[in-house]
Order: structure tokens, then C-alpha cells, then sequence
């Protein structure tokens, strides 16, 4: 989806990955999932310098 002058966002696939529970430091696997990824147009960009 864009928004134009705003930005553009995206769905991308996060891979699984391994990781530990802080509290019992077990090891567990983090499923993959989808996620969502916002790129700033150039707009934007100028506006936040």
C-alpha cells in the first residue's frame, strides 16, 4: 500500500529463529511469521531532516 508523499508499506515473511526465555533461559523456537515493513517516501524524509 502507498500513501504517496508519505510512504510505502509492505507484508514480509520474518524467518523462524531460535531463542531463550529470559526468566528459565530455555531455548525455544520463535515461529516465522508476517510482519510489516514501512518505507518513508521522500517527502517524509525531507520533513524529519
Amino acid at each position: 500500500m502507498t500513501l504517496v508523499g508519505f510512504g510505502t508499506f509492505q507484508v514480509r515473511q520474518r524467518e523462524e529463529r531460535k531463542g531463550v526465555n529470559p526468566q528459565t533461559k530455555e531455548a525455544l523456537t520463535i515461529p516465522a511469521k508476517k510482519v510489516p515493513k514501512f518505507k518513508a517516501g521522500k517527502e517524509l524524509r525531507e520533513a524529519v531532516e
